[in-house]
């Protein structure tokens, strides 16, 4: 079954001229143990009261003190401080616990934000930093109808000085003028979208990432293959965006397998939290169609799905489902998935990107499913509208019929 929802080549082509922006504003510092820097990255943007915000699992697994002992080591009075840790951030940055994180910020007279851990800890830090440049005390005030997006000129610069150090490579979001926050009372996927809001300096150590599980490592992955395919597809992407897009694709075809079977591998783990950079960046700035996050984001918000692994899931089954999307670039993507298809028709060399991406999630351990997730018949139909009210179905609107195909493909049923 197949769905021709694209945009033509003749509108596609027109958009290659009208008016675009791009930017990436975040400074970057990459490399093993690059986060002794932080103290004096701290104190260059004129921070003295730094929060560290994580989460339980990273201070388990000792994340969270390899960072702070740092702040150790820059003397008392010559550097700033590291007043409080607050690690009770929960998956799918909850506002309840941007909201707690709030409070915690203001009761230790912090002035300045570490982030440090993967998407949840990154984009729970974005609300923090909103809610603390507006006055709120609640995130949700700021998306009462789960979208804000505020542009530059309108949006100022937030003048709090904020590190982010991601220890997954998947969301992008140190530097993404995104946040997507998870508001439980409408059970809905919110997003933020605001030129500011992302770190001032981005701390990329593949030294932390080492100890991360092979099936994260999997995952969060294929979230930044989708970032980067869906930018590289988009009706609005630019050669701007198509550049960042085109490489990550081709770093994470390169290294994700190599850093799954080998979790040591700092060199794969390094290209993948570039190429995780490289694919937010640029679906940040091709923002447009994005099936494959619209999917996952109301999925996740009704099963509590991680969002890699739900685009994951998606990611071929959307391909095959709207080919129309991906037929206008399906030589250049195949190019980049290092696929040989220069001979065939775009059909065919799309069929042969699909199977490539398969082939790499049965590699990389990741499910071609939803199985285990036990998801019934009445909640699958809960699926159709919240994928037409999530925020994502704004550019790209899909009919109910196509929402329940995919639906029916990624959820097996079982007959009582």
């Amino acid at each position: 079954m197949e769905f021709c929802l694209a945009k033509t080549n003749e509108e596609v082509m027109m958009m290659k001229t009208s008016l675009s922006q791009f930017m990436l504003r975040t400074g970057i510092y990459s490399g093993s143990n690059s986060r002794a820097m932080v103290p004096n990255l701290f104190q260059g943007l004129g921070a003295k009261r730094v929060v560290l915000f994580s989460d339980r699992g990273l201070e388990k697994a000792g994340v969270v003190q390899k960072v702070a002992e740092i702040f150790q080591l820059t003397g008392h009075g010559n550097g700033p401080e590291l007043v409080g840790q607050y690690l009770d951030i929960a998956q799918d940055a909850e506002s309840r616990c941007i909201n707690d994180a709030v409070r915690y910020a203001r009761e230790v007279g912090a002035d300045s934000l570490l982030a440090v851990g993967g998407g949840s800890v990154l984009d729970t830090v974005k609300g923090v930093k909103y809610a603390l440049h507006k006055g709120l005390s609640d995130i949700k005030e700021a998306i009462p109808g789960g979208l804000l997006y505020e542009s530059f000129p309108k949006a100022n610069f937030i003048p709090i000085p904020h590190i982010a150090i991601p220890t997954t490579a998947g969301t992008g979001s140190e530097v993404s003028p995104i946040a997507v926050i998870f508001n439980e009372e409408i059970q809905m996927k919110s997003n933020i979208i605001h030129p500011f809001i992302n770190a001032d300096m981005a701390v990329l150590d593949p030294d932390l990432t080492v100890g991360l599980p092979p099936a994260i490592t999997a995952f969060t992955g294929f979230d930044a293959l989708t970032h980067a395919i869906e930018a590289f597809v988009s009706p609005t992407a630019t050669v701007l965006t198509d550049a960042q897009a085109f490489h990550a694709i081709r770093l994470i075809e390169k290294n994700l397998a190599v850093a799954v079977a080998d979790g040591t591998n700092l060199a794969a783990r390094m290209d993948l939290l570039h190429s995780s950079l490289m694919g937010i960046t640029a679906f940040s700035f091709a923002l447009n169609a994005i099936p494959v996050h619209n999917l996952a984001h109301a999925y996740g918000a009704l099963f509590r799905i991680p969002h890699g692994l739900a685009n994951a899931v998606f990611l071929p089954v959307v391909m095959e489902y709207v080919p129309d999307l991906y037929l206008p670039k399906v030589y250049e993507l195949a190019a980049a998935l290092n696929v040989d298809a220069k001979d065939d028709t775009p059909k065919t060399a799309l069929a042969k990107v699909v199977d490539k991406i398969r082939l790499l999630q049965h590699k990389v351990g990741l499910p071609a499913d939803f199985a285990e997730y036990n998801i019934s018949e009445e909640q699958l139909q809960l699926t159709i509208p919240a994928v037409m009210k999530d925020p994502a179905a704004l550019s790209f609107p899909m009919p109910k019929e196509l929402i329940a195909a995919i639906g029916q493909k990624v959820v097996p049923l079982t007959v009582n």
